[in-house]
């Protein structure tokens, strides 16, 4: 692997310079790219996924087959254009609440660091739902237990995930890097092992072009949360700097696109693979019991296979996305204290709002646990929205008004995110009226 060891240029003139930058060989792909690459991945395989082909399946077969064609692109170029946003910054160690601030000013900063955190913040809920619901269902049905008391194994779950985070990127990144593989090949395996049980009855029943719109239509907020690894993209763009200097745009980016054609192929693969094995009340009974579908299938098909692997793969699933989500509200909630605090002319340890952070996620995780609300009501009220809007429509408005990113202007990819977005919330808002 080459190697380019430059000076460190963050240092002020006339002090000690801090260790020279390590630059990697932009031009080849390399294990840090990989690792990269699956926790992305594993970002996006959460609870989202696990819940993807329950809401996608109601709607039918033909609109399910419009949203792979769709989300493709609609993933890409979404989260490739956050990275670049995050990129354009003139501070290299900017994560996307600095950038925000330096190119829309302190109100719009605080702001939209405010929205960032609450776009992350309901996802982390929503795993503390997941993975107890999981492992509750695993001990009742799999494993004939009784029913633990869910105050006590949610808050052992909810440790045991938090324990891995404090003690560093590098373990998580590793953690994620292992939970990743074995994730995808049962996820293939899973799927493969479902052919038999398709029914191709839902093919031929072809929705009126009303009924296909409007399941479209109300189906992409869940689509934009299952897919979403934004949390984790203003950490990997930094690192990207870090490591590859001026040419970490176009490293980002290749990075990137090997994990929306990574998703696309192993995800949508396993959501075909359910929904046609699966009936229409079948999928709306899973939706009840607020249960992930590969639970479900595990409470309801027949082979050992599907019984012991399926929550096994959705626990996995879960944890490994917890990671990437609680990086980027860590970050949002930090970017908010610490912003306020500097307007009250108010110095703070972040040793100090760390530790807050620690506590705050660790108490209400847990609270919310308990009370086991809705998922699917969680993603489409609270997630999609604000997910939609960050992710979509924030880096559209600055490839418009920031001079760094005008260079991006004039595509057609520009003109289909910020539709994909828009409808996104225009599909929301119409759910919460209705």
């Amino acid at each position: 692997m080459n190697k380019e060891i430059i000076e460190n240029p963050d240092f002020t003139a006339g002090t000690t310079p801090p260790p020279a930058i390590e630059r990697l060989d932009a031009t080849r792909w390399n294990k840090q790219d990989t690792t990269w690459m699956l926790s992305l991945f594993g970002t996006a395989v959460g609870a989202g996924i696990l819940f993807l082909p329950i809401n996608a399946g109601l709607g039918g077969f033909w609109p399910l087959v419009a949203m792979a064609v769709l989300v493709g692109p609609m993933i890409y170029w979404a989260h490739r254009n956050l990275s670049r946003f995050v990129l354009s910054s003139n501070n290299p160690n900017a994560d996307i609440t600095d950038v925000v601030e330096e190119h829309f000013g302190k109100g719009a900063g605080k702001l939209i660091t405010l929205l960032y955190f609450f776009a992350i913040y309901p996802i982390l809920l929503i795993y503390g739902i997941s993975i107890t619901n999981t492992v509750d269902s695993f001990m009742v049905h799999q494993l004939g237990m009784a029913s633990p008391a869910r105050w006590l194994l949610s808050i052992i779950l909810i440790m045991g995930m938090m324990a891995v985070m404090l003690m560093g990127e590098k373990l998580m990144l590793k953690v994620t890097q292992f939970l990743v593989y074995p994730l995808v090949i049962i996820l293939f395996a899973i799927s493969l092992f479902l052919i038999p049980d398709w029914n191709l009855s839902a093919v031929s029943q072809v929705p009126s072009a009303i009924d296909f719109t409007t399941t479209l239509w109300l189906t992409i907020p869940v689509l934009v949360f299952a897919f979403n690894h934004s949390p984790a993209v203003s950490s990997f763009a930094t690192k990207q700097r870090e490591q590859y200097g001026e040419h970490a745009v176009k490293k980002s980016d290749a990075i990137l696109k090997r994990t929306s054609a990574m998703l696309l192929g192993f995800v949508m693969f396993f959501v075909f693979s359910v929904v046609l094995s699966l009936t229409p009340e079948m999928l709306g009974e899973a939706k009840a019991q607020n249960l992930p579908v590969l639970s479900y299938l595990a409470n309801v098909h027949g082979s050992p296979l599907i019984a012991y692997f399926g929550p096994i793969v959705a626990f996995v699933a879960i944890v490994s996305s917890f990671f990437g989500h609680y990086l980027g509200a860590r970050e949002g909630l930090n970017g908010i204290i610490l912003k306020q605090a500097k307007a009250m002319g108010k110095e703070v340890s972040l040793k100090k709002v760390n530790q807050f952070t620690i506590g705050f996620m660790i108490t209400t995780l847990w609270l919310v646990a308990v009370l086991n609300p809705g998922v699917l009501g969680m993603i489409e009220n609270l997630g999609g929205p604000i997910i939609a809007t960050i992710l979509f429509l924030m880096p559209m408005y600055a490839i418009k008004r920031v001079p760094a990113m005008a260079k991006y202007q004039g595509t057609i990819a520009n003109v289909f995110i910020t539709s994909m977005g828009l409808i996104a919330i225009s599909a929301i808002v119409f759910k919460l009226l209705a």
